[in-house]
């Protein structure tokens, strides 16, 4: 973590390389498969920092930003070809990499969202489930929050 003037240009390269050109390579072959065949569904997962800046991530919110730019604007592309695209934009989700990353006392600290609670991946999976799914079938171009309303504050 470095303020944005103090972040290597490698640390930036790498992020934005991972989290945003790696979609975007997704994004270019499911297209194309997806454009043989007729239809499809895709779900990116983007992130509330694409909406909410976080301090010394400059990197990392500016590459989720670009997921749910890159989703939309696909989206608007591919929607007449019968394809939908569509991002999850997960909150804070209890894995070990998040353990890792925050502080016990950040853990603990549940003010930014109002179920009080750290969500699941399961959670996010089945958001993820229901975005691809016949019951989203007019869905495209959205980024949907998983984030226990964290973004509606």
């Amino acid at each position: 973590m470095a303020k944005t003037a103090d972040m290597s240009e490698e640390d930036f390269d790498r992020v934005i390389a991972v989290n945003l050109k790696g979609v975007w390579l997704c994004m270019k072959y499911e297209i194309a498969q997806m454009l043989k065949q007729g239809s499809g569904a895709i779900v990116n997962t983007a992130s509330t920092n694409g909406f909410a800046g976080l301090q010394g991530m400059s990197n990392y919110c500016a590459s989720k930003g670009g997921v749910i730019m890159l989703t939309r604007t696909a989206a608007l592309e591919y929607a007449r070809s019968g394809i939908r695209i569509n991002a999850v934009v997960p909150g804070g989700i209890d894995t070990p990499l998040f353990r890792r990353l925050v502080s016990q006392p950040m853990m603990r600290d549940t003010r930014g969202n109002a179920m009080k609670r750290w969500g699941t991946p399961q959670e996010v999976g089945e958001a993820v489930v229901w975005l691809c799914s016949d019951a989203a079938s007019f869905t495209t171009g959205h980024a949907m929050a998983v984030d226990a309303g964290f973004l509606a504050a």
